[in-house]
């Protein structure tokens, strides 16, 4: 009976730690380092270029290391002896592989994000990020409202 937190307190670490790399917050960077981020900014400019590409790959090999970590761990509170270390080692394995299939499931879930350069009429330049264009190409003028990217 004592088993049944052990392995409760881990599968919960595991599900929290997934679950905390989501971010619904838009990025963007900057060519210029004077520009700052404020919620209520706006201004107009011409899209330089689109870059399509995947947003969130920040983490791609946290899943199989933090599962094998707690698999490890896991497995170390079986047996005695030569049982225990096979149970570490296996621990370890099939930690590691259900952390990795976590980690490419979230992968999956995480849509495109696009890069979208605005060079502004000072000829500042800004990169914002987002997960959609809409109907953004290059060259149009756009307004940018609260850090996202929008047609006039």
């Amino acid at each position: 009976m004592t088993k049944f937190p052990t392995l409760l307190i881990p599968l919960l670490a595991i599900t929290a730690l997934a679950s905390g790399c989501a971010s619904t917050e838009p990025r963007y960077s900057s060519n210029n380092p004077s520009n700052v981020r404020s919620t209520s900014y706006q201004s107009i400019g011409v899209i330089e270029s689109i870059e399509r590409g995947r947003e969130g790959n920040d983490s791609a090999l946290l899943g199989t290391v933090v599962g094998g970590v707690v698999g490890a761990a896991v497995g170390h509170q079986v047996g005695e002896g030569r049982t225990n270390d096979v149970a570490t080692v296996a621990g370890a394995v099939g930690g590691a592989v259900i952390g990795r299939k976590i980690d490419k499931a979230h992968d999956r879930n995480n849509d495109d994000a696009y890069a979208i350069s605005v060079r502004f009429s000072n000829g500042n330049r800004q990169t914002f990020t987002q997960n959609s264009i809409g109907r953004l190409h290059v060259g149009d003028r756009v307004l940018i409202e609260d850090g996202r990217v929008r047609t006039l």
